[in-house]
């Protein structure tokens, strides 16, 4: 059964203040998201298989630790997910990263697939699914849907704020995958929006309206 990881980290909750104020402009945003996608991946990759090597140190030879292998992708949500994505590879710079977009249809109100590009030994891989919110969760179920339609077996979840509503929802479709959030907030309004959230990512990240 997949868990629901809230981040405490008393960095990651300062950063993420200065995200939600609203007057905080495209740069400054910009780069704060990046700062915590940093930080949570720090989190995120604490399980990641070591395995012990030999090497020289300036005084003797030592028994010592490397990352054993373990191959990841970072899947970002098109288009808010990318803001998420550098901050990440400056901790693992040797990750995939595949795309999935989604846009969601005018009459049903659900995400459609129109773009997915992924490695290509899925199977063999760890992906981490990023986007800056998880709201009512239809885009993360249908992004995780997609990943493992096309063989996807090992999968997270990454995001800076979530509804309660959003969590429920992946969980139910996705019981196996963990769910990595730096804030859960109150609730959903009318309008799908989380509260008190921080707006529309992808227009306070690319300065959009």
């Amino acid at each position: 059964m997949g868990k629901v990881y809230v981040f405490d980290h008393p960095l990651i909750q300062h950063k993420l203040t200065y995200i939600r104020d609203a007057k905080t402009g495209t740069k400054e945003f910009r780069e704060l998201v990046d700062e915590v996608a940093s930080l949570m991946a720090f989190e995120i990759t604490r399980d990641l298989p070591l395995m012990e090597v030999d090497v020289d140190t300036p005084v003797t030879t030592a028994k010592s630790k490397v990352l054993a292998g373990k191959k990841l992708g970072i899947i970002p949500i098109l288009r808010a997910g990318l803001g998420m994505v550098d901050g990440i590879l400056k901790l693992i710079p040797a990750a995939k990263v595949g795309h999935v977009g989604l846009y969601r249809d005018p009459k049903t109100l659900q995400p459609v697939e129109y773009y997915v590009k992924l490695p290509s030994d899925v199977e063999e891989r760890d992906f981490i699914v990023v986007d800056p919110m998880l709201a009512t969760g239809g885009s993360a179920v249908e992004a995780i849907n997609s990943l493992k339609k096309r063989g996807a077996k090992n999968i997270k979840f990454m995001c800076l704020i979530a509804a309660p509503e959003g969590v429920d929802v992946v969980k139910e479709a996705h019981p196996d995958v963990d769910i990595f959030i730096a804030a859960l907030d109150e609730k959903l309004n009318d309008h799908g929006y989380i509260v008190p959230g921080l707006g529309d990512a992808g227009d306070r990240l690319y300065g959009t309206k």
